[in-house]
């Protein structure tokens, strides 16, 4: 368990050198936004479409980790909902915090730390969680907030929808790699090495900005966060091992990659999400820091699990 704990030690350095960076101020608001667009829009794109492009779509999809992955994120999904509820929370709030509980970081800490981690074979179920939870909760959380607002499902909200996803590079980077996998196409030695160079910015960067993203954050209910934390970092990854190597059969190889998957702390998308729709950004920024200072043991342990089994 040690050499697993040293081996996502560095990761998690680089976060903490980006949080040391945004909390001297030695790495401004504005700096750590303009780092994040480039990871998100460029090194991270380039990564996935590189990854994909050596795939094929049976290398990705595979119906019973879909489907276990799903059941269990949706089962932690309505936990988390049940509880608002109970809580008293509107639905804006409650899909908020439900998103919290169960959407990982899988695009900016996943992808790079975990297909270095697991090896390549963990690349297909990466992309395949990834892909889930872009497509699928992505979109509930659209509906619910704007259906809530709205009163009913709109064709407005419809379009919105359709244009987030359009709009998303990394759904747009992985789904160009996979026609240009499906066309056969082979990726000439200078585009090749281009895609490598920018994709190999996407480790690097995506940790740092992580780091200095969270040292915008103040910190607020702690309890909460603490509650959601527990969700995305225990709950959430033992209801979709449960549902992968008891309800769906799942191969342990498989299973075990998407284990891991779903042991990342909350996603930073959520908190564009969250402050986009002015619904409970400060909550959502806390959840972030605290499951991902967390995430520093549990990730390890989790990894560490996987590999000896």
């Amino acid at each position: 368990m040690l050499a697993i704990f040293l081996k996502t030690l560095p990761f998690f350095a680089l976060i903490g050198v980006g949080y040391w960076a945004g909390r001297t101020r030695f790495f401004s608001a504005q700096a750590t936004a303009d780092l994040t667009k480039f990871v998100f829009y460029f090194a991270l794109s380039a990564m996935l479409f590189r990854f994909s492009a050596n795939l094929s779509i049976a290398d990705v999809w595979d119906t019973r980790l879909a489907a276990a992955y799903l059941w269990g994120t949706a089962f932690v999904y309505g936990i988390a909902t049940m509880v608002g509820f109970m809580r008293g929370l509107d639905v804006p709030t409650n899909a908020i915090e439900a998103q919290c509980a169960v959407i990982g970081n899988t695009g900016f800490l996943g992808v790079p730390m975990l297909t270095l981690l697991l090896g390549a074979e963990a690349i297909g179920p990466i992309v395949l969680a990834l892909a889930i939870d872009l497509i699928v909760f992505s979109s509930l959380i659209v509906i619910l907030i704007t259906g809530s607002r709205d009163g009913q499902i709109s064709l407005r909200m419809l379009r919105t929808i359709g244009l987030g996803l359009v709009k998303n590079p990394m759904i747009v980077s992985i789904s160009l790699g996979f026609l240009w996998s499906g066309l056969s196409i082979p990726i000439p030695d200078p585009m090749n090495n281009f895609l490598g160079i920018l994709g190999g910015a996407a480790t690097p960067g995506a940790l740092f900005a992580i780091g200095a993203s969270l040292a915008l954050t103040s910190p607020d209910k702690l309890e909460i966060a603490g509650w959601l934390s527990f969700c995305k970092l225990v709950l959430h990854p033992l209801f979709v091992g449960f549902a992968a190597l008891f309800l769906f059969g799942v191969d342990p190889a498989k299973a075990g990659i998407i284990i891991a998957v779903s042991a990342l702390p909350v996603a930073g998308n959520v908190y564009m999400l969250a402050q986009h729709y002015g619904v409970a950004p400060v909550r959502v920024s806390t959840a972030i820091l605290v499951s991902t200072a967390i995430s520093i043991l549990t990730v390890s342990l989790v990894v560490g699990w996987v590999t000896s089994s």
